[in-house]
Protein backbone atom coordinates (compact mmCIF):
# COMPACT_ATOMS: atom_id res chain seq x y z
CA UNK A 1 0.00 0.00 0.00
CA UNK A 2 2.81 2.29 0.93
CA UNK A 3 4.53 1.61 -2.28
CA UNK A 4 1.49 2.24 -4.53
CA UNK A 5 1.41 5.60 -3.01
CA UNK A 6 5.07 6.47 -3.34
CA UNK A 7 4.60 5.47 -6.85
CA UNK A 8 1.54 7.51 -7.40
CA UNK A 9 3.16 10.69 -6.09
CA UNK A 10 5.93 10.17 -8.29
CA UNK A 11 4.04 9.81 -11.34
CA UNK A 12 2.11 13.19 -10.28
CA UNK A 13 5.50 14.66 -10.03
CA UNK A 14 7.09 13.33 -13.45
CA UNK A 15 3.31 14.80 -15.50
CA UNK A 16 3.95 18.19 -13.55
CA UNK A 17 7.42 18.07 -14.77
CA UNK A 18 6.61 16.88 -18.61
CA UNK A 19 4.60 19.48 -18.89
CA UNK A 20 6.22 22.08 -17.94
CA UNK A 21 9.15 20.98 -19.76
CA UNK A 22 6.99 21.56 -23.16
CA UNK A 23 6.03 25.02 -21.97
CA UNK A 24 9.87 26.39 -21.27
CA UNK A 25 10.93 25.51 -25.04
CA UNK A 26 8.42 28.93 -25.89
CA UNK A 27 10.68 31.14 -23.04
CA UNK A 28 14.29 30.08 -24.75
CA UNK A 29 15.31 32.95 -26.89
CA UNK A 30 17.68 30.79 -29.86
CA UNK A 31 20.77 32.75 -30.39
CA UNK A 32 21.24 34.84 -33.30
CA UNK A 33 24.46 36.10 -35.33
CA UNK A 34 23.85 39.72 -35.61
CA UNK A 35 24.31 40.62 -39.18
CA UNK A 36 27.30 42.53 -40.51
CA UNK A 37 26.34 45.00 -43.64
CA UNK A 38 28.75 45.04 -46.55
CA UNK A 39 31.13 42.60 -45.60
CA UNK A 40 32.50 41.38 -48.72
CA UNK A 41 33.87 45.34 -48.59
CA UNK A 42 35.58 44.88 -44.79
CA UNK A 43 39.04 44.98 -46.24
CA UNK A 44 38.14 47.90 -48.67
CA UNK A 45 39.72 47.45 -51.84
CA UNK A 46 40.62 43.90 -51.64
CA UNK A 47 37.30 42.04 -52.77
CA UNK A 48 39.13 38.68 -53.63
CA UNK A 49 36.78 35.41 -53.17
CA UNK A 50 40.01 33.09 -53.04
CA UNK A 51 40.21 31.59 -49.66
CA UNK A 52 44.35 31.33 -49.62
CA UNK A 53 44.93 32.51 -46.33
CA UNK A 54 48.51 33.72 -45.33
CA UNK A 55 46.84 33.01 -40.83
CA UNK A 56 46.83 29.24 -41.97
CA UNK A 57 50.90 29.20 -42.58
CA UNK A 58 51.77 27.69 -39.36
CA UNK A 59 54.19 30.65 -37.76
CA UNK A 60 57.25 28.39 -37.58
CA UNK A 61 56.97 28.12 -41.40
CA UNK A 62 56.54 31.86 -41.87
CA UNK A 63 59.66 33.03 -40.54
CA UNK A 64 62.83 31.78 -41.90
CA UNK A 65 64.84 33.03 -39.94
CA UNK A 66 65.65 30.29 -37.16
CA UNK A 67 67.11 32.78 -34.34
CA UNK A 68 63.38 34.30 -34.55
CA UNK A 69 61.55 30.94 -34.34
CA UNK A 70 63.51 30.19 -31.49
CA UNK A 71 62.69 33.44 -30.03
CA UNK A 72 59.12 33.23 -30.27
CA UNK A 73 59.03 29.54 -29.14
CA UNK A 74 60.79 30.55 -25.53
CA UNK A 75 58.25 33.22 -25.58
CA UNK A 76 55.31 31.06 -26.15
CA UNK A 77 56.42 29.13 -22.99
CA UNK A 78 57.55 31.43 -20.70
CA UNK A 79 55.82 34.88 -21.18
CA UNK A 80 53.99 35.65 -18.28
CA UNK A 81 51.01 37.30 -20.54
CA UNK A 82 50.12 33.65 -21.61
CA UNK A 83 50.71 32.60 -18.25
CA UNK A 84 48.03 34.32 -17.09
CA UNK A 85 45.84 33.33 -20.06
CA UNK A 86 46.05 29.82 -18.60
CA UNK A 87 45.45 30.52 -15.66
CA UNK A 88 42.04 32.66 -16.58
CA UNK A 89 41.34 29.22 -18.92
CA UNK A 90 41.63 26.83 -15.58
CA UNK A 91 39.26 29.34 -13.13
CA UNK A 92 36.49 29.16 -16.20
CA UNK A 93 37.10 25.28 -16.94
CA UNK A 94 36.25 25.15 -12.60
CA UNK A 95 33.27 27.47 -12.82
CA UNK A 96 31.67 25.41 -15.92
CA UNK A 97 32.05 22.00 -13.61
CA UNK A 98 30.41 24.23 -10.90
CA UNK A 99 27.41 24.77 -13.38
CA UNK A 100 27.29 21.30 -14.41
CA UNK A 101 27.04 20.14 -10.35
CA UNK A 102 24.04 22.60 -10.23
CA UNK A 103 21.95 20.47 -12.36
CA UNK A 104 22.39 17.52 -9.84
CA UNK A 105 20.73 16.44 -6.54
CA UNK A 106 22.45 17.84 -3.21
CA UNK A 107 22.90 14.90 -1.06
CA UNK A 108 23.86 14.90 3.13
CA UNK A 109 24.37 12.11 5.20
CA UNK A 110 24.54 12.48 9.01
CA UNK A 111 24.17 10.09 11.88
CA UNK A 112 24.11 11.18 15.48
CA UNK A 113 23.74 9.86 18.99
CA UNK A 114 22.57 10.96 22.46
CA UNK A 115 22.27 9.99 26.08
CA UNK A 116 20.44 11.78 28.62
CA UNK A 117 20.69 10.99 32.61
CA UNK A 118 17.33 12.57 33.20
CA UNK A 119 15.30 11.98 30.08
CA UNK A 120 11.93 14.17 30.47
CA UNK A 121 10.54 12.03 27.68
CA UNK A 122 11.70 8.91 29.51
CA UNK A 123 14.07 8.31 26.47
CA UNK A 124 17.94 8.45 27.61
CA UNK A 125 19.10 7.52 24.59
CA UNK A 126 18.51 8.09 20.98
CA UNK A 127 20.27 7.16 17.87
CA UNK A 128 20.03 8.16 14.28
CA UNK A 129 21.50 7.79 10.47
CA UNK A 130 19.93 9.46 8.02
CA UNK A 131 20.43 11.46 4.71
CA UNK A 132 18.60 14.33 2.57
CA UNK A 133 18.49 15.24 -1.04
CA UNK A 134 17.09 18.15 -2.79
CA UNK A 135 16.86 18.75 -6.28
CA UNK A 136 15.32 21.92 -8.15
CA UNK A 137 14.03 20.99 -11.42
CA UNK A 138 15.28 22.62 -14.37
CA UNK A 139 11.90 22.85 -15.84
CA UNK A 140 12.36 26.85 -17.64
CA UNK A 141 15.86 25.62 -18.40
CA UNK A 142 17.48 28.43 -16.27
CA UNK A 143 20.32 26.15 -14.71
CA UNK A 144 20.98 24.77 -18.58
CA UNK A 145 21.30 28.17 -19.84
CA UNK A 146 23.62 29.25 -16.87
CA UNK A 147 25.54 26.27 -17.79
CA UNK A 148 25.40 27.26 -21.64
CA UNK A 149 27.03 30.67 -20.60
CA UNK A 150 29.30 28.81 -18.18
CA UNK A 151 30.52 27.41 -21.48
CA UNK A 152 30.86 30.50 -23.73
CA UNK A 153 32.66 31.75 -20.40
CA UNK A 154 35.25 29.25 -20.97
CA UNK A 155 35.61 29.01 -24.68
CA UNK A 156 36.45 32.69 -24.59
CA UNK A 157 38.75 32.73 -22.19
CA UNK A 158 40.60 29.69 -24.90
CA UNK A 159 39.83 32.09 -27.62
CA UNK A 160 41.92 34.94 -25.11
CA UNK A 161 44.61 32.55 -25.22
CA UNK A 162 45.02 32.12 -28.17
CA UNK A 163 44.33 36.20 -28.80
CA UNK A 164 47.52 36.68 -26.55
CA UNK A 165 49.60 33.90 -28.33
CA UNK A 166 49.02 35.93 -31.67
CA UNK A 167 49.66 39.17 -30.34
CA UNK A 168 53.01 37.77 -28.29
CA UNK A 169 54.22 36.22 -31.82
CA UNK A 170 53.30 39.47 -33.99
CA UNK A 171 55.34 42.01 -30.52
CA UNK A 172 58.39 40.08 -30.86
CA UNK A 173 58.47 39.49 -34.42
CA UNK A 174 58.40 43.21 -34.54
CA UNK A 175 60.34 44.00 -31.97
CA UNK A 176 63.13 41.69 -33.49
CA UNK A 177 62.91 43.14 -36.70
CA UNK A 178 63.40 46.35 -34.88
CA UNK A 179 66.44 45.47 -33.55
CA UNK A 180 67.69 44.60 -36.63
CA UNK A 181 66.79 47.70 -37.62
CA UNK A 182 68.38 49.61 -35.19
CA UNK A 183 71.79 47.49 -35.68
CA UNK A 184 71.27 48.98 -39.05
CA UNK A 185 71.28 51.92 -38.54
CA UNK A 186 73.82 51.91 -36.24
CA UNK A 187 76.57 50.54 -38.71
CA UNK A 188 75.41 52.85 -41.53
CA UNK A 189 75.82 56.15 -39.03
CA UNK A 190 79.25 54.56 -37.70
CA UNK A 191 80.63 54.04 -41.19
CA UNK A 192 79.34 57.77 -42.18
CA UNK A 193 81.32 58.57 -39.43
CA UNK A 194 84.36 57.45 -40.37
CA UNK A 195 83.88 59.12 -43.72
CA UNK A 196 83.19 62.46 -42.47
CA UNK A 197 86.34 61.90 -40.51
CA UNK A 198 88.48 61.33 -43.50
CA UNK A 199 86.40 64.04 -44.88
CA UNK A 200 87.73 66.33 -41.86
CA UNK A 201 91.48 65.96 -42.75
CA UNK A 202 90.52 66.39 -46.67
CA UNK A 203 89.23 69.60 -45.72
CA UNK A 204 92.51 70.87 -43.58
CA UNK A 205 94.74 69.55 -46.25
CA UNK A 206 92.61 71.66 -48.79
CA UNK A 207 92.56 74.94 -46.63
CA UNK A 208 96.28 74.82 -45.92
CA UNK A 209 96.26 75.00 -49.94
CA UNK A 210 93.63 77.66 -49.99
CA UNK A 211 91.01 75.64 -51.65
CA UNK A 212 89.05 76.26 -49.52
CA UNK A 213 87.72 78.91 -46.54
CA UNK A 214 88.27 78.27 -42.58
CA UNK A 215 84.13 78.32 -42.63
CA UNK A 216 84.52 75.33 -44.93
CA UNK A 217 86.74 73.37 -42.31
CA UNK A 218 84.41 74.64 -39.57
CA UNK A 219 81.41 72.84 -41.38
CA UNK A 220 82.76 69.55 -42.69
CA UNK A 221 83.80 69.44 -38.30
CA UNK A 222 80.06 70.59 -37.41
CA UNK A 223 79.17 67.44 -40.07
CA UNK A 224 81.09 65.32 -38.62
CA UNK A 225 79.53 66.16 -35.04
CA UNK A 226 76.06 65.69 -36.59
CA UNK A 227 76.68 62.06 -37.47
CA UNK A 228 78.45 61.38 -34.14
CA UNK A 229 75.16 62.66 -32.53
CA UNK A 230 72.73 60.04 -33.41
CA UNK A 231 74.64 56.83 -32.34
CA UNK A 232 73.86 57.58 -28.67
CA UNK A 233 70.54 57.32 -29.83
CA UNK A 234 70.63 54.50 -31.43
CA UNK A 235 72.52 52.70 -29.17
CA UNK A 236 69.81 53.29 -26.49
CA UNK A 237 67.23 52.60 -28.99
CA UNK A 238 68.85 49.03 -29.22
CA UNK A 239 69.23 48.53 -25.81
CA UNK A 240 66.03 49.67 -24.89
CA UNK A 241 64.17 47.24 -27.27
CA UNK A 242 66.45 44.14 -26.00
CA UNK A 243 64.92 44.45 -23.00
CA UNK A 244 61.41 44.76 -24.06
CA UNK A 245 62.25 41.48 -26.49
CA UNK A 246 63.71 39.83 -23.45
CA UNK A 247 60.58 40.53 -21.03
CA UNK A 248 58.71 39.04 -23.67
CA UNK A 249 60.46 36.21 -24.35
CA UNK A 250 60.13 35.31 -20.15
CA UNK A 251 64.16 36.64 -19.70
CA UNK A 252 65.87 39.10 -17.44
CA UNK A 253 66.56 42.11 -19.48
CA UNK A 254 69.95 41.25 -21.71
CA UNK A 255 71.41 40.87 -24.75
CA UNK A 256 69.45 39.28 -27.45
CA UNK A 257 71.08 37.09 -29.89
CA UNK A 258 70.29 37.86 -33.23
CA UNK A 259 70.77 37.81 -36.89
CA UNK A 260 71.11 40.90 -39.35
CA UNK A 261 68.34 43.29 -41.45
CA UNK A 262 69.95 42.16 -44.73
CA UNK A 263 69.41 38.75 -44.20
CA UNK A 264 65.33 39.06 -43.53
CA UNK A 265 62.34 38.15 -46.12
CA UNK A 266 59.09 36.71 -45.99
CA UNK A 267 58.60 34.30 -49.25
CA UNK A 268 54.42 33.50 -48.29
CA UNK A 269 52.25 34.68 -50.95
CA UNK A 270 49.74 37.53 -48.94
CA UNK A 271 46.55 36.18 -49.35
CA UNK A 272 44.40 37.02 -46.70
CA UNK A 273 40.87 35.38 -48.18
CA UNK A 274 37.79 36.07 -47.32
CA UNK A 275 36.13 38.12 -44.70
CA UNK A 276 33.89 35.47 -43.17
CA UNK A 277 37.67 33.66 -42.17
CA UNK A 278 37.95 36.13 -39.83
CA UNK A 279 35.59 34.82 -37.15
CA UNK A 280 37.20 31.32 -37.82
CA UNK A 281 40.95 32.40 -37.56
CA UNK A 282 40.71 35.99 -35.38
CA UNK A 283 40.57 35.09 -31.48
CA UNK A 284 39.50 38.28 -30.61
CA UNK A 285 36.67 37.86 -32.34
CA UNK A 286 35.73 34.15 -31.15
CA UNK A 287 36.16 35.90 -28.02
CA UNK A 288 33.64 38.69 -29.15
CA UNK A 289 31.34 35.88 -30.28
CA UNK A 290 31.57 34.08 -26.83
CA UNK A 291 30.78 37.48 -25.11
CA UNK A 292 27.96 37.41 -27.15
CA UNK A 293 26.51 34.15 -27.00
CA UNK A 294 26.97 34.66 -23.16
CA UNK A 295 25.08 37.32 -22.90
CA UNK A 296 22.16 35.38 -24.73
CA UNK A 297 22.46 32.70 -22.40
CA UNK A 298 22.47 35.14 -19.36
CA UNK A 299 18.99 36.91 -20.65
CA UNK A 300 17.55 33.30 -21.36
CA UNK A 301 18.61 32.72 -17.51
CA UNK A 302 17.25 36.25 -16.55
CA UNK A 303 14.01 35.59 -18.43
CA UNK A 304 13.30 32.05 -16.54
CA UNK A 305 13.32 33.74 -12.73
CA UNK A 306 9.34 35.01 -13.46
CA UNK A 307 8.44 31.22 -13.66
CA UNK A 308 7.94 29.33 -10.79
CA UNK A 309 10.74 26.52 -9.57
CA UNK A 310 10.22 22.82 -9.02
CA UNK A 311 12.10 21.70 -5.65
CA UNK A 312 11.90 17.92 -4.68
CA UNK A 313 13.76 17.22 -1.32
CA UNK A 314 13.80 13.98 0.34
CA UNK A 315 15.10 12.09 3.13
CA UNK A 316 14.60 8.81 5.09
CA UNK A 317 17.35 7.08 7.47
CA UNK A 318 17.36 5.04 10.26
CA UNK A 319 16.29 5.89 14.22
CA UNK A 320 15.64 3.83 17.15
CA UNK A 321 16.36 4.20 21.26
CA UNK A 322 18.01 1.04 20.97
CA UNK A 323 21.61 0.82 19.17
CA UNK A 324 21.07 -2.85 18.94
CA UNK A 325 17.69 -2.44 17.03
CA UNK A 326 19.30 0.45 14.72
CA UNK A 327 19.12 -1.85 11.51
CA UNK A 328 15.45 -3.56 12.44
CA UNK A 329 12.52 -2.49 9.57
CA UNK A 330 10.19 -0.85 12.25
CA UNK A 331 13.25 2.00 12.46
CA UNK A 332 13.41 2.80 8.95
CA UNK A 333 11.68 6.68 7.75
CA UNK A 334 11.18 8.11 4.79
CA UNK A 335 9.74 11.47 3.94
CA UNK A 336 9.30 12.64 0.07
CA UNK A 337 8.18 16.51 -0.70
CA UNK A 338 7.66 18.40 -3.81
CA UNK A 339 7.18 22.19 -4.17
CA UNK A 340 6.21 24.69 -6.05
CA UNK A 341 7.30 28.00 -5.32
CA UNK A 342 5.99 31.29 -7.47
CA UNK A 343 8.11 34.57 -7.03
CA UNK A 344 5.39 37.32 -6.41
CA UNK A 345 7.22 40.04 -3.98
CA UNK A 346 10.94 39.57 -6.20
CA UNK A 347 9.01 40.72 -9.83
CA UNK A 348 10.56 44.16 -9.45
CA UNK A 349 14.25 42.69 -8.78
CA UNK A 350 13.46 39.99 -11.61
CA UNK A 351 12.69 43.18 -14.09
CA UNK A 352 15.55 44.80 -12.98
CA UNK A 353 17.89 41.41 -13.59
CA UNK A 354 16.61 40.86 -17.30
CA UNK A 355 16.86 44.82 -18.27
CA UNK A 356 20.86 44.02 -17.16
CA UNK A 357 20.90 41.13 -19.21
CA UNK A 358 19.64 42.74 -21.94
CA UNK A 359 21.29 46.02 -21.86
CA UNK A 360 24.97 43.44 -21.46
CA UNK A 361 23.21 42.35 -24.16
CA UNK A 362 23.34 45.15 -26.47
CA UNK A 363 26.43 46.19 -25.29
CA UNK A 364 27.46 42.73 -26.91
CA UNK A 365 26.36 43.14 -29.95
CA UNK A 366 27.92 46.42 -30.76
CA UNK A 367 31.29 45.06 -29.00
CA UNK A 368 30.98 42.36 -32.02
CA UNK A 369 30.40 44.40 -34.92
CA UNK A 370 32.96 46.96 -33.79
CA UNK A 371 35.64 44.18 -33.52
CA UNK A 372 34.52 42.74 -36.94
CA UNK A 373 34.81 46.43 -38.30
CA UNK A 374 38.01 47.27 -36.43
CA UNK A 375 39.99 43.90 -37.74
CA UNK A 376 38.98 44.69 -41.09
CA UNK A 377 40.50 48.14 -40.48
CA UNK A 378 43.63 46.63 -38.95
CA UNK A 379 43.83 44.28 -42.66
CA UNK A 380 43.67 46.98 -44.94
CA UNK A 381 46.41 48.83 -43.30
CA UNK A 382 48.29 46.62 -42.93
CA UNK A 383 47.92 45.32 -46.89
CA UNK A 384 48.52 49.43 -47.48
CA UNK A 385 51.55 49.54 -45.68
CA UNK A 386 53.34 46.30 -47.24
CA UNK A 387 52.47 47.86 -50.48
CA UNK A 388 53.90 51.40 -49.56
CA UNK A 389 56.86 50.35 -48.46
CA UNK A 390 57.94 47.89 -51.11
CA UNK A 391 57.10 51.00 -53.68
CA UNK A 392 59.16 53.17 -51.62
CA UNK A 393 61.99 50.26 -51.46
CA UNK A 394 62.13 50.91 -55.35
CA UNK A 395 62.10 54.83 -55.31
CA UNK A 396 64.64 54.79 -52.45
CA UNK A 397 67.08 52.64 -54.30
CA UNK A 398 67.41 55.06 -57.42
CA UNK A 399 67.46 57.82 -54.65
CA UNK A 400 70.43 56.60 -52.73
CA UNK A 401 72.52 55.64 -56.08
CA UNK A 402 71.71 59.77 -57.16
CA UNK A 403 73.30 60.83 -53.99
CA UNK A 404 76.27 58.38 -53.68
CA UNK A 405 76.96 60.25 -56.91
CA UNK A 406 76.02 64.00 -55.75
CA UNK A 407 78.45 63.35 -52.75
CA UNK A 408 81.34 62.25 -54.89
CA UNK A 409 80.96 64.74 -57.66
CA UNK A 410 80.56 67.47 -54.99
CA UNK A 411 83.37 66.56 -53.42
CA UNK A 412 85.31 66.21 -56.89
CA UNK A 413 84.31 69.99 -57.77
CA UNK A 414 84.94 71.25 -54.53
CA UNK A 415 88.82 70.17 -55.13
CA UNK A 416 89.11 71.04 -59.29
CA UNK A 417 86.61 74.40 -59.39
CA UNK A 418 85.88 77.33 -57.55
CA UNK A 419 82.32 77.44 -58.44
CA UNK A 420 81.71 74.73 -55.68
CA UNK A 421 81.84 75.62 -51.63
CA UNK A 422 81.77 73.00 -49.22
CA UNK A 423 77.60 73.96 -48.09
CA UNK A 424 77.00 71.70 -51.75
CA UNK A 425 79.24 68.75 -50.03
CA UNK A 426 77.60 69.00 -46.91
CA UNK A 427 74.25 69.33 -48.11
CA UNK A 428 74.67 65.95 -50.34
CA UNK A 429 76.30 64.40 -47.22
CA UNK A 430 73.13 64.71 -44.99
CA UNK A 431 70.85 64.05 -47.79
CA UNK A 432 72.84 60.21 -48.42
CA UNK A 433 72.86 59.43 -44.34
CA UNK A 434 68.67 60.69 -43.91
CA UNK A 435 68.07 58.05 -47.39
CA UNK A 436 69.99 55.84 -45.85
CA UNK A 437 68.49 55.95 -42.54
CA UNK A 438 65.21 55.82 -44.48
CA UNK A 439 65.74 53.24 -46.64
CA UNK A 440 66.12 51.07 -43.59
CA UNK A 441 62.84 52.21 -42.23
CA UNK A 442 61.42 51.13 -45.18
CA UNK A 443 62.55 47.78 -44.85
CA UNK A 444 61.36 47.57 -41.41
CA UNK A 445 58.23 49.24 -42.49
CA UNK A 446 57.63 45.79 -45.22
CA UNK A 447 59.04 43.09 -42.64
CA UNK A 448 56.19 44.74 -39.39
CA UNK A 449 53.40 45.12 -42.43
CA UNK A 450 53.64 41.24 -43.00
CA UNK A 451 54.14 40.61 -39.13
CA UNK A 452 50.78 42.81 -38.92
CA UNK A 453 49.06 41.22 -41.27
CA UNK A 454 49.57 37.89 -40.23
CA UNK A 455 48.32 39.48 -36.49
CA UNK A 456 45.18 40.63 -38.35
CA UNK A 457 43.81 37.83 -40.16
CA UNK A 458 44.28 35.79 -36.95
CA UNK A 459 47.59 33.40 -37.64
CA UNK A 460 49.84 32.38 -35.42
CA UNK A 461 47.73 30.21 -32.79
CA UNK A 462 47.53 27.34 -34.70
CA UNK A 463 49.92 24.59 -34.15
Amino acid sequence: MLQDKFKFTISILFALILILAVNSCKITQPFKEPEIKSQETLYRDSMSKDTSNIANILWRNLFPDKILVSLIDEAIHNNLDLQIAVARMKKAEAALRQSKSALFPTLNVNASATRQNNSVLGVPEGYELWGSSSWEADIWGKLRSTKRASFDLFLKSEAYKRAVQTQLIADVADSYYALLAFDAQLQVTEKTVEFRSSDVETIKLMKENDLVTGADLVQSQANLYSAKIIIPDIKQSIFETENTLSVLIGRNPGTIARGTLSEQGISADLKTGVPAQLVANRPDVQEAEYQLRYGYEMTNAARKYFYPSLTLQASGGLVTSDISKLFDPASVFWSLLGSLVQPVFNQGINRERLKIAQADQEENVAAYKQVILRSGEEVSDALYGYRAATEKIKLRTSQLDYLEKSVSYTMELLKYTSTTNYLDVLTSEVSLLSAQLNSINDKLQQLQSVVDLYRSLGGGWKE
